[in-house]
């Protein structure tokens, strides 16, 4: 299954409204364009694209033109990376995604282990939380509800 095939599978609402671009959302943007919607600077959408996490086609002048899907592809990667998942990891899933279905249970067993080292920062946050509060309380403060 290609990428574009990909995002045309039926996906949990929650989810979808984590990848969600606007309706409103131009046919064509510019790098200054798509860097004001994703909240990455420019220097960041080029390096996506030079090393291949993105694929962006130029418009008759030669300047990049970013459509709707290299926009769901950067919000993609932008997600994968605030979960701490490295760009080598993710350009490795992208690889995987490109080579087709058969790749799936490789697909799955990169996302499951990344699944539970977030649940392990999950944890160990919750564990320094428990911390912060407790010492917040003993001096005194209001812990959080």
């Amino acid at each position: 299954m290609n990428t574009t095939e990909l995002l045309d599978q039926p996906v949990d609402r929650h989810l979808l409204g984590l990848l969600e671009l606007p309706d409103d959302l131009p046919e064509h943007l510019s790098i200054a364009e798509a860097a004001a919607i994703t909240g990455l600077t420019a220097h960041t959408l080029r390096y996506y694209e030079r090393i291949g996490l993105v694929q962006v086609g130029r418009d008759d002048a030669g300047y990049r033109s970013y459509d709707r899907h290299a926009m769901g592809r950067i919000v993609f990667v932008t997600r994968l990376r605030a979960s701490d998942m490295p760009i080598g990891t993710i350009s490795h899933y992208l690889d995987l995604v490109e080579q087709g279905d058969h790749t799936a249970p490789q697909r799955l067993a990169l996302m499951e282990e990344h699944r539970a080292g977030i649940q392990r920062r999950m944890r160990d946050l919750q564990a320094a939380l428990a911390v912060t509060e407790y010492k917040i309380t003993v001096y005194g403060g209001n812990a959080t509800p």
